[in-house]
C-alpha cells in the first residue's frame, strides 16, 4: 500500500456511500463485489487490486467524471509502494477521522467545499503528515535549498517552505504543478522527470545533486510539455482505428500527463503517457527519457497495440470513462 494512500481512498468511498441510499448488500449486487470486501474498501483494511472496482462502486454512487478522476488519482497513490528509506506513518495517523482529513488536503478536486476545515486539519495534524522545515526566516535565503534552513534531502511527506521552494524551482523549469508547500505524488513524480532528464539518480528525493541542478543555470532541463488535449488529439490521431479506447487508456495510466512517473512494487517504474514499463523500454530498445518524450511514448504505444490489436500490455486499465468532452 501506498503513502497513507489506503485511507485517504477509504476516505473518498466513505463520502460517496454516505450520499447514496443504497447499503453495502445492494451496491455488491450491483457491482459484482462482496459485501464483506466493501467494506474493508471503505474501512481503509484493503486497496481494490485494480481500479475497475473503484470506478463501479463510485458510478453506483452517483460519481460523476471529475470524481472518477479524482478516484483514479487516490487509487494510484495506494497501490503505489512506499519510497525506499521512507518511515510508516504512525498508528495515530492512520485513524479513519485523520485520513478524511488528509484526503481534503490532498486531493482539492474531490471535495472543494471542505477547503477551510482541510487548513484546519492541516495545522491541527502538523506531527502527522511529515517534518516541516524552513519556517520563519528561511525564505530569504537567496539559494534556500542550499541553506541550513534546507540541509539534507527533501521527500515524500514533508511540508513548508523548502518544498514551496522545491516546486517553485520545478515550475520555473516549466513543469506545471501547484506550489501547496506539500511533497506528495504529482511533486514527486515531476522530481523523477527532472532527475532522469538532468542525468540524475532518479530516486524522487531532493539530494544535494538535485538541489544545486534545480538552480544551476548550465542544467539544460524543461519540464515544459504537451497539454492533456495535445496529447488526446494526438492519440487519436496515431490510434485512428480504436481512438477513443486509446484515449481512455492513456487517461487511466497518467491523467494523459507527458511527464507522470509511477514507483511499482518491484522498485521499477512506468514512464510517461502510456506509462511505458522498464521492460517494455528495454525491449523497444529505449530509455525513460525517451518515454518522456509524449510523441515517442504514444507512438512507442501504437507499436505494442499493433501486436495484437488490442490493449492487453496494460492489463490494470480495465475502466470505462469516457473522455473530457474537451479532450
Amino acid at each position: 500500500m501506498g503513502h497513507g494512500g489506503g485511507t485517504d481512498l477509504a476516505a473518498a468511498l466513505r463520502e460517496l456511500k454516505e450520499r447514496t441510499p443504497h447499503s453495502f448488500e445492494t451496491l455488491a449486487a450491483r457491482t459484482g463485489t462482496s459485501r464483506s470486501a466493501l467494506h474493508r474498501y471503505c474501512s481503509g483494511k484493503s486497496v481494490p487490486a485494480d481500479f475497475a472496482t473503484v470506478e463501479r462502486f463510485a458510478k453506483q454512487c452517483g460519481a460523476d467524471r471529475g470524481e472518477l478522476v479524482g478516484l483514479h488519482r487516490l487509487w494510484v497513490q495506494a497501490t503505489e509502494p512506499e519510497p525506499p528509506g521512507s518511515e510508516p506513518r504512525s498508528a495515530e495517523a492512520e485513524k479513519p477521522g485523520r485520513a478524511a482529513r488528509r484526503t481534503v488536503a490532498a486531493w482539492p478536486r474531490w471535495r472543494a467545499r471542505n477547503l477551510a476545515g482541510a487548513v484546519i486539519a492541516v495545522v491541527v495534524g502538523a506531527g502527522l503528515l511529515g517534518v516541516v522545515r524552513g519556517t520563519a526566516g528561511a525564505s530569504g535565503e537567496e539559494r534556500l535549498l542550499l541553506s541550513e534552513a534546507c540541509k539534507g534531502p527533501i521527500g515524500m511527506g514533508e511540508r513548508g517552505e523548502c518544498v514551496r521552494e522545491v516546486q517553485r524551482m520545478l515550475v520555473e523549469a516549466g513543469g506545471n504543478l501547484d506550489v501547496t508547500g506539500r511533497f506528495i505524488g504529482d511533486t514527486r513524480s515531476l522530481v523523477v522527470a527532472f532527475q532522469t532528464l538532468a542525468g540524475l539518480h532518479d530516486n524522487g528525493v531532493v539530494d544535494h545533486a538535485t538541489k544545486q541542478a534545480l538552480y544551476d543555470e548550465d542544467v539544460d532541463v524543461s519540464l515544459k510539455t504537451w497539454s492533456q488535449k495535445r496529447v488526446a488529439d494526438r492519440i487519436r490521431e496515431v490510434f485512428d482505428r480504436d481512438a477513443e479506447q486509446a484515449v481512455r487508456t492513456a487517461e487511466c495510466q497518467s491523467l494523459l500527463e507527458p511527464l507522470a512517473t509511477t514507483s511499482q512494487a518491484d522498485s521499477t517504474r512506468t514512464w510517461g503517457v502510456f506509462q511505458l514499463s522498464e521492460s517494455q523500454l528495454r525491449e523497444l530498445d529505449a530509455t525513460p527519457v525517451d518515454s518522456l518524450d509524449p510523441e515517442w511514448n504514444i507512438q512507442a504505444a501504437h507499436r505494442l497495440w499493433s501486436r495484437h490489436e488490442d490493449f492487453r500490455a496494460w492489463p490494470r486499465c480495465n475502466v470505462t470513462v469516457e473522455p473530457v468532452d474537451q479532450f
